[in-house]
């Protein structure tokens, strides 16, 4: 929900903030008196094109600043998509705009540097204005499919199809692969059985690589093992040896041991283990020089067969423990051709019981879209006699598409047509209805859709939804934007006192300023009652506001206290 708008230097406006509350505010002053500008700024703040022409004249730059609350739901993934972070306190969310008197623009959300476009798609999920900008999400065919779809609460039925759309496509995309590789197979019989047997002969290990490898160096060094173990046991052994040294040693110390109290155990004690270590190390050396093998004919045994794995894996484009999978999926290759295909009718036959699944799930979901919009139909109906539309004809239309053009949603197109007069063939909304009809007719929809949870968008602006209509009329689209912001915020600007009486809070725009058009500012200022009776009368008579006019404004203030019916 929009709770404030911060405007600066916008046209006539110098500076003006605004406190948005929930259900239905309305907008009134005279023509001319800067209530357009107020819509001009919320399109800035939400995305919209800017032009230099909005910057108040003698300002450098203009600024709109925006301020959502609970928001987070709405956004989903369109924050992250951005690179945006969301404010984790409060779950709302501000959006600013600056606009330069040279007409560069600059957006940021949450006080972070951002796109136009990020801003255009946030502020887009955020809120909606009628009537003011061409892209009115509402004629865009292709919001029209989800719109039905949550109207006629298909989500489980729509979650269901997707996941059978991409079932299927995952089998159709592994027949495919599995074919492709049948007929490449079949192309390379020949190579595959020869490479299958010079893979098989040379019969490589796991690892094996790295152990000849190591054997390799190992044996290339041979010969300097060897001259090290002699010159290590030459000095274990030179002269009477270290063993037979540490042992006179130990011999000495134990002939006055028992004299001497306890004072050589210590010492006796690390003497003998020395001299054990010292046994214990010439015989590792012995066993070393045993097991060294300085044969060449090993060494040659061993190059050759590290050599002819890594000539074979070059040969393949792959590294040496690769040949192990490389002779698996050879294997597979030739057993595919063997087999006849066995593996691809398998996948055939899955992918026809996947696509029997989507056909299943997309009919029903058709089906239940048909029913959804004729539903909706008639809920459009019933509110288009009261708005002055009552000859229009108002089609939710479900067409089947091509095969090519099936998805994740579905087989349907969904289009929203109307034909504003009897015996016309309707037509796309944005291109028959006028004006007026279009304000009212996106109005009918906006109520229809909000009371069954359908459309998400938490705030709504009309801009003179009540444009070439009075009387009943216009009581009638007062009665509907007041039903509507009991589910949705709703601003309307309007010249209507029917309309305006309907609202829940009331600003009314003017202008002030010289005779001559200097220093001219736009303001804007929040009626209490007694004020809110003075202007629906001055929207009741003009310039001259008569008692008539004062009776009459209460009438239809006491209509709004009523509430609409």
């Amino acid at each position: 929900m929009l709770t404030t708008l911060s405007i600066r230097d916008v046209v006539l406006i110098e500076k003006l903030d605004l406190a948005f509350g929930s259900g239905l505010t309305v907008l009134t002053g005279e023509t001319g008196a800067g209530k357009s500008i107020l819509l001009d700024s919320l399109g800035l703040a939400l995305g919209e094109r800017a032009d230099s022409g909005l910057v108040r004249q003698g300002a450098d730059q203009a600024s709109v600043t925006a301020v959502f609350e609970d928001v987070g739901d709405l956004l989903g993934g369109i924050l992250d998509d951005y690179g945006l972070m969301p404010d984790m306190d409060t779950d709302g969310l501000i959006v600013k705009r600056v606009l330069g008197a040279d007409g560069r623009s600059r957006a940021y959300v949450n006080g972070e540097p951002t796109t136009v476009s990020a801003l255009r798609a946030i502020g887009g999920t955020l809120a909606e204005v009628h009537g003011q900008f061409e892209n009115q999400r509402l004629l865009n065919p292709s919001a029209h499919r989800g719109l039905l779809d949550a109207f006629g609460a298909l989500k489980s039925d729509m979650a269901v199809t997707a996941d059978t759309w991409h079932a299927w496509q995952d089998k159709e995309a592994m027949v495919t692969q599995a074919e492709q590789a049948l007929e490449q197979a079949r192309r390379d019989e020949d190579f595959l059985r020869h490479a299958l047997n010079e893979i098989a002969k040379l019969d490589p290990r796991p690892d094996e690589e790295k152990e000849l490898a190591e054997t390799r160096a190992f044996m290339m060094n041979g010969e300097k093992f060897a001259d090290a173990i002699k010159s290590a046991d030459s000095d274990l052994s030179s002269g009477k040896g270290v063993g037979a040294v540490l042992q006179s040693a130990m011999r000495h110390l134990i002939q006055l041991a028992d004299k001497a109290e306890g004072r050589f155990d210590a010492a006796i004690e690390t003497l003998d283990r020395a001299a054990a270590e010292v046994a214990e190390a010439s015989a590792e050396l012995s066993r070393l020089s045993i097991d060294l093998d300085l044969d060449p004919a090993g060494l040659e045994r061993a190059e050759e067969r590290l050599f002819a794995l890594r000539a074979l894996a070059r040969k393949h484009g792959t590294e040496v423990d690769g040949l192990i999978q490389l002779h698996h999926d050879m294997a597979a290759q030739v057993s595919a051709i063997e087999d006849g295909g066995a593996d691809i009718i398998r996948l055939k036959r899955e992918a026809a019981e996947a696509r029997q699944a989507y056909d299943k799930a997309a009919d029903q979901l058709g089906d239940k879209r048909r029913k959804a919009a004729l539903k909706l139909q008639r809920a459009i109906t019933t509110e288009l006699e009261p708005l002055k539309l009552g000859s229009a004809v108002f089609v939710a239309a479900v067409e089947g598409l091509d095969e090519g053009d099936w998805g994740r949603n579905g087989k349907d197109r969904v289009a929203f047509l109307i034909a504003t007069n009897a015996g016309n063939q309707p037509g796309p909304i944005g291109k028959v209805a006028s004006g007026g009809e279009l304000a009212r007719l996106m109005l009918a929809l906006k109520v229809v859709l909000a009371g069954a949870h359908a459309d998400p968008i938490p705030t709504i602006v009309f801009d003179e939804v009540d444009s070439g209509i009075g009387g009943a009329t216009a009581a009638a689209v007062g009665e509907r934007l007041a039903a509507l912001a009991k589910d949705v915020q709703v601003l309307v600007v309007t010249h209507s006192p029917q309309v305006a009486a309907m609202g829940v809070h009331h600003w009314r725009a003017s202008k002030q300023g010289g005779d001559n058009g200097s220093g001219v500012r736009t303001f804007v200022d929040v009626l209490d009652e007694g004020a809110r009776e003075e202007e629906i009368a001055r929207m009741l008579s003009g310039a001259e506001i008569t008692s008539e006019a004062r009776a009459a404004a209460l009438s239809l203030l006491g209509v709004r206290a009523k509430g609409p019916v």
